[in-house]
């Protein structure tokens, strides 16, 4: 049996252990319900989330009106409907809607005092 280069075998067992890293660490943040607090959005993504509403107007909450609930509710990390797909949700804390109201755990800023466990979640994210 061929097997691909090993350095191309260490990388796609670091993209999983990454990824099973991201599930776990989601699904513990969002079974426990907790609400953080909202540390801000990276201004590289705000800019790319600002050229997205511009090129697709109505499509989901604009970013401004979201930063305000961010800030005002809190947020919360949600998975998608397939756990296991690794799509993480960031959405204000009194919203279920991930079609609409939701950023990546990439797109946010990392401050210090913030949780742990989001924090790690933000970088494993953001490699």
């Amino acid at each position: 049996m061929m097997e691909g280069p090993p350095n191309q075998n260490n990388k796609t067992e670091e993209k999983s252990q990454k990824r099973r890293e991201m599930i776990a660490l989601a699904t513990e943040l969002s079974k426990s319900r907790e609400r953080f607090a909202f540390p801000g959005i990276e201004a590289g993504s705000y800019q790319k989330l600002k050229a997205v509403e511009a090129n697709f107007p109505g499509y989901a909450t604009p970013i401004d009106k979201l930063v305000e609930r961010f800030k005002n509710e809190g947020i919360k990390v949600v998975l998608g409907d397939d756990p296991e797909s690794g799509n993480i949700h960031i959405l204000p804390a009194h919203s279920d809607d991930i079609n609409n109201d939701s950023v990546f755990p990439r797109h946010l800023q990392i401050s210090e005092g913030m949780d742990g466990k989001l924090k790690q979640l933000i970088l494993l994210n953001k490699r």
